[in-house]
């Protein structure tokens, strides 16, 4: 698929048309509760490859929360209310549990930023319902570390998967989607960007990735 400005904007776009980009302002400290070892693994696997992707680095602990990317999943919304402290990191909790409940929703993602409009933290929440979980557990950990290494607008992803898959059945992510993500971590842009005309920005970053990526191997 063929970038254009447009489709940066819509990216970072919300329903009502405001601009917002973000991307992380400090390293990310990851942690995965209520899966196994193997799909532990497999989620700190797809993380790692996203910050090798984006070369946003890594870390055992955050300064000022501990752990900054946290992955929850688990059979019942409910289960959320009974767990120690997440009402503390998720004030809101009390009232988003009900809601999600209502909705039937088997995924939700929540994001903290700083004072310059950074991320800072986010929250991936799993319930684990038939559907989900019939997901090969390294499809649905690198479309979730996808959508929480940038702040993507709202609909980004509401017709198309980030992902794509091969032939043989693996899924990786789609080529302009993995283009963005490595340009909006180039060191000369900005971690926040509320001007709709940062997309031109990102889309010359992008563009010559692609470029670059076209040209013949010396």
């Amino acid at each position: 698929m063929t970038t254009t400005p447009k489709m940066i904007e819509d990216l970072f776009s919300d329903r009502a048309g405001d601009f917002r980009f973000a991307r992380w302002g400090r390293p990310i400290a990851p942690i995965v509760f209520g899966v196994d070892d193997a799909t532990l693994n497999v989620f700190k696997g797809a993380v790692e490859a996203l910050s090798a992707l984006t070369r946003h680095p890594l870390a055992e602990t955050d300064a000022e929360l501990g752990v900054n990317l946290m992955f929850f999943a688990f059979s019942d919304w409910a289960e959320l209310l009974d767990l120690p402290n997440l009402d503390k990191l998720v004030p809101e909790l009390e009232v988003l549990v009900p809601k999600l409940q209502a909705q039937g929703a088997s995924r939700y993602r929540l994001l903290r930023f700083d004072e310059t409009g950074s991320i800072k933290a986010a929250f991936v929440f799993l319930r684990m319902d038939e559907e989900l979980s019939m997901w090969p557990a390294e499809t649905l950990a690198l479309t979730e570390a996808a959508q929480v290494f940038l702040f993507w607008g709202d609909s980004a992803f509401a017709a198309q998967s980030p992902l794509a898959r091969l032939p043989n059945g693996a899924d990786i992510l789609r080529p302009e989607i993995g283009d963005v993500l490595r340009a909006a971590y180039a060191p000369e842009l900005p971690d926040a960007a509320r001007d709709r005309a940062f997309a031109l920005r990102l889309f010359a970053r992008v563009s010559a990735l692609q470029v670059a990526g076209a040209l013949p191997t010396p």
